[in-house]
């Protein structure tokens, strides 16, 4: 009989501990790394995260714990599962702790401000680890409804496709079908800007706009996406399947969705600081909506809407105003 997989999470959040769950529903044996002895203790004690799933009960294969080393040793998967911006000074200091062989799998979402690198090249350039290392899981994965075990997708997605599927079996349960991709580029930017889409989707909710908008810029938003992919190597098909098209549509629609419900919040008039304020969990597009239009400007390509959501968020423009602008922008050919 073979000894269960080791997995290390590195995040007590709500998609950090959901999945975790995943990977003990999975037959692994999972450490959960949070910072707070107090929920680390409270995770082991009640089998619940009091703080983000009050309501799930843990599998009894989790144990958490504020010792890095601990949780990092011997795992053949390491989760990265903290906010994007956080990455690299947090694996800084995780990296000498990291089992030699371990894969790396990020959770997050995002692209790095100041430099515009995509979360695997942060771990790449903190760990020095090759490319066949370094994974990454992606798709419609609304944490609260895996928590709930309900049926969901994703993909996990690494250069080495032996790796994926060694990555696609340690998280694959009844409720949580996992599919492999190379197109680590491509996945990554999927994950990225929906979340900047989804706050523009988010806005217009919150101004009492109707779902020919909502439809407008889920099909626009998707477009900037592959056309930045496109520019960054990516295959053009990956937008289409679940790491493109699927999470947005999930990012864009669900009230689960941080992302947009910080945009609702927008789009009825409060400010940004009123919107932080009553945010209990990070918005990843909030910050990483000024990065990829950084990525953007770096690869010499077109991204109106994410332009906007800038302007709206970070340079203080009126949303009315803001769609009015994207709205009288010269007319153009649908594939231009």
């Amino acid at each position: 009989m073979t000894a269960p997989v080791k997995a290390a999470v590195f995040g007590t959040g709500s998609w950090g501990t959901t999945f975790a769950m995943v990977l003990a529903d999975a037959g692994c044996e999972v450490t959960l790394w949070g910072r707070r002895p107090e929920l680390a203790e409270a995770i082991n004690s009640t089998r619940r995260n009091p703080d983000y799933l009050p309501d799930v009960e843990l599998p009894e294969r989790i144990r958490a714990t504020t010792d890095a080393a601990e949780a990092a040793a011997g795992a053949e998967f390491t989760v990265l599962a903290i906010p994007s911006q956080t990455l690299r000074a947090n694996l800084t200091e995780w990296a000498p702790l990291l089992a030699p062989d371990t894969v790396l799998v990020s959770l997050m979402k995002g692209v790095e401000l100041g430099t515009a690198m995509r979360m695997s090249e942060v771990i790449s350039d903190v760990t020095k680890a090759p490319a066949e290392r370094i994974a990454i899981v992606t798709g419609p994965n609304l944490a609260r409804e895996i928590a709930a075990r309900q049926p969901a997708a994703a993909v996990v997605a690494c250069s080495d496709e032996a790796v994926a599927k060694r990555l696609q079996a340690a998280c694959h349960t009844p409720y949580f079908r996992p599919y492999t991709e190379t197109d680590v580029v491509g996945c990554e930017l999927g994950g990225a800007v929906k979340n900047v889409i989804g706050l523009a989707v988010g806005i217009a909710d919150g101004m009492g706009l109707g779902d020919n908008t909502k439809g407008s810029l889920i099909t626009r938003g998707l477009a900037e996406t592959a056309r930045l992919g496109l520019a960054m190597g990516a295959d053009p098909l990956t937008f289409s399947g679940l790491a493109g098209l699927g999470d947005l549509v999930a990012t864009a629609s669900s009230p689960l969705s941080r992302n947009h419900t910080f945009g609702i919040n927008l789009g009825r008039g409060m400010s940004l600081e009123e919107t932080i304020a009553v945010t209990k969990q990070t918005a990843e597009g909030v910050k990483s909506c000024e990065s990829v239009a950084d990525l953007a400007r770096r690869h010499g390509v077109e991204m109106p809407i994410t332009d906007t959501v800038v302007d709206i968020v970070h340079n203080g423009k009126p949303p009315l105003v803001a769609v009015k602008e994207l709205m009288s922008r010269s007319a153009k050919a649908e594939r231009h």
